[in-house]
């Protein structure tokens, strides 16, 4: 999971790009990184850390240029603070290309070997990141005749990403001396979000993970990037858009509605807060028919994703809502922690009990999701140590059972509290007196009643049915063991952070 976004303006675009970033840090909180182009360069800094830590005032002042993009990337095993993966990422030939990308690919170890071996091209890192900028410059290179850059040359070139490359990607791109170019995977796993904004010198373009950076922002929601659609925006305001894959089957990531995705937000269409409320109406109705001999005094969420759903479900059961936690907001998402103890040591410090609240009650507390139940457990704990007398669990999204190979960080099946383990277990290993999860096809249908129109989802974690139709059971294997590597590496070396300033020439 990490937030992109790319802004063709005609003024400076550095603070649009930051504070742009600032309100997608939720999809992000690892590094960050904006990069401008004005005069012939590209223009980039990047480092580790939070959107307000990375950028200081002299850096904000090196990025010119009205037009630009930027990246805030989550830790993925084995890969926290490692600055070289940071985005955006630059390379040089045939044309100058800044490339930001959220979501993952699932056969970039056979596309690194194909690049090295077919294309003769080099890579520094083992970001899949850079797969893909390597695989769109090679393919710009084969559709070029002239090594001129023209809007039918970058639509082919896409079209020959679409047909190598295979996972969830949803990117911007700049294309030096061109424009802006943004692109979505044949899925639509990953979600990208056009907006304009009108001015006098004329009109502006933002491309966004969500819609909540044009809203914050005041650009005007367009539409979102369909899938396998390509967007171009040259770097005077023209606007062109072409679908490039051969095939598209719409099916978005269902737990950017669960938990990834800002409740404020629009993505395909549909209202992410009116989701969760919605999943708190079946949840309801689910405790009522299977579970209607629990007596429950009181209703409290996990803050804060959890918020909508509790209070739907609240009041579906005619049951008081209460808010039982306070969450201290400068403490990083638990679920995206780089290991299990950064995560159990940091729920405590993120969450504290108000005791009124629970003692001597039954409490039904509310959750997005039970992941790895590191923190569904202290949670538990930390309400029983506050006086609850029972302390049942309620979960707004199904058993997360698999890994998710498309951008979230659930790679090993042994990390998942669901994995191979019944709701009863689930129930004794987080020591709640009772667990209820939401039914999958609840969950689908909570999202399709606010937009008919999406028949398909992606919701592997809960079912195991990867839709790009290319992962197997060894797929998974090498996968948790590239990750214990990972891990391992991650552990030994002693990363430190830091930041890097690029002024590039660019040869287009």
């Amino acid at each position: 999971m990490c937030g992109i976004i790319g802004v063709v303006a005609h003024s400076p675009v550095n603070q649009l790009l930051y504070d742009g970033l600032q309100v997608l840090q939720h999809r992000g909180q690892d590094a960050a990184g904006i990069a401008t182009a004005a005069d012939g360069r590209f223009y980039m800094h990047k480092g580790s850390g939070l959107v307000r830590d990375v950028f200081r005032t002299r850096n904000m002042r090196n990025l010119s240029g009205n037009w630009g993009i930027g990246h805030c990337r989550y830790p993925t095993a084995g890969s926290a603070h490692n600055l070289a993966e940071a985005q955006p990422i630059y390379v040089n030939s045939p044309f100058g290309l800044m490339l930001a990308h959220n979501g993952n690919l699932t056969n970039s170890a056979q596309l690194r070997k194909d690049m090295f071996l077919q294309d003769l091209r080099h890579m520094n890192t083992d970001s899949d990141s850079e797969v893909l900028l390597n695989v769109l410059a090679h393919e710009l290179q084969a559709a070029s005749t002239r090594y001129q850059v023209e809007a039918e040359t970058i639509f082919k070139a896409v079209a020959g990403v679409h047909q190598r490359v295979r996972g969830a990607y949803a990117v911007v791109t700049m294309i030096a001396g061109y424009g802006l170019l943004a692109f979505r995977d044949p899925y639509g796993i990953r979600p990208l979000i056009i907006g304009r904004n009108e001015t006098e010198q004329g009109t502006e373009y933002m491309v966004a993970s969500e819609s909540v950076a044009l809203d914050t922002l005041g650009f005007k929601v367009m539409r979102d990037v369909a899938p396998g659609e390509a967007v171009l925006i040259d770097i005077h305001g023209n606007f062109l858009s072409r679908q490039c894959a051969e095939r598209t089957s719409h099916a978005p990531c269902i737990f950017e509605f669960v938990y990834l995705a800002r409740p404020d937000s629009l993505i395909d269409g549909i209202s992410v807060y009116e989701t969760r409320l919605r999943m708190g109406d079946f949840l309801a109705d689910k405790i009522r028919h299977t579970l209607p001999h629990l007596h429950i005094d009181s209703v409290i969420p996990i803050p804060d994703s959890s918020r909508p759903a509790a209070m739907e479900l609240a009041q579906r059961l005619g049951i008081p809502y209460r808010e039982g936690f306070v969450k201290n907001r400068y403490i990083g998402r638990t679920f995206i922690m780089p290991g299990q103890v950064h995560r159990r040591k940091s729920v405590r410090q993120k969450l504290n009990a108000i005791n009124m609240e629970f003692k001597g009650k039954n409490v039904l507390l509310v959750d997005d999701s039970i992941v790895r139940g590191t923190t569904s457990r202290e949670i538990v704990n930390m309400a029983r140590e506050a006086g609850a007398r029972n302390v049942y669990f309620a979960s707004a999204a199904p058993p997360v059972r698999y890994p998710n190979v498309y951008g979230i960080d659930m790679p090993s099946r042994k990390e998942l509290i669901a994995n191979n383990r019944s709701d009863e277990e689930i129930r004794r290993e987080i020591g709640a007196d009772a667990l209820i999860y939401q039914d999958l096809e609840d969950l689908k249908a909570a999202v399709r009643a606010v937009n008919p129109g999406i028949v398909r989802f992606e919701a592997s974690c809960f079912d195991g049915d990867y839709i790009t139709g290319d992962i197997n059971s060894n797929y998974l294997l090498d996968l948790e063991n590239h990750a214990s590597s990972g891990r391992r590496k991650a552990h030994d070396d002693d990363h430190d952070g830091g930041q890097l300033d690029l002024n590039l020439i660019s040869h287009a």
